[in-house]
């Protein structure tokens, strides 16, 4: 939970500099298909911040875990950027009894050296997901 707070400071130090020093401009990208009011990304600086992702819902819980990190390939892609460049990444899952499972099909698709990671067990997530990841990736 720390690190998860200590991502959003960080987020509104960065944005807050920006937009009083000027020294930086936000990039957004829409989130076509988004579930609640928010930008599919924003990148300011080097950095690029993707939205929470959930995946294909209905089918079996690797589908959903690989369209989500689909996804999220997606959206670094219109950003210029790739899996490989991604530093942080935040997991939520609604079961840790999942975690292990998780951790090989996160690790088929995130190779070494692995991006830091937070994963965090909710009781619900939008669209009745099993698993949203969100990101943090450097511009190449």
């Amino acid at each position: 939970m720390k690190q998860i707070i200590m991502l959003f400071y960080l987020l509104i130090l960065l944005v807050g500099n920006g937009c009083q020093s000027g020294g930086g401009r936000l990039l957004h990208r829409d989130a076509p298909g988004a579930l609640g009011p928010y930008s599919g990304s924003v990148a300011y600086g080097d950095l690029i911040f993707v939205s929470g992702r959930i995946g294909q819902r209905g089918g079996s819980f690797e589908q959903e875990v690989m369209t989500a990190i689909d996804s999220i390939e997606e959206e670094l892609a219109r950003a210029g950027s790739t899996l490989a460049d991604v530093v942080q990444s935040t997991v939520f899952l609604i079961d840790l009894d999942r975690y292990g499972e998780f951790n090989t099909l996160y690790g088929q698709r995130f190779g070494p050296p692995y991006p830091a990671r937070a994963c965090i067990q909710v009781s619900r997530l939008p669209g009745d997901a099993r698993v949203e990841i969100q990101v943090i990736a450097a511009k190449p």
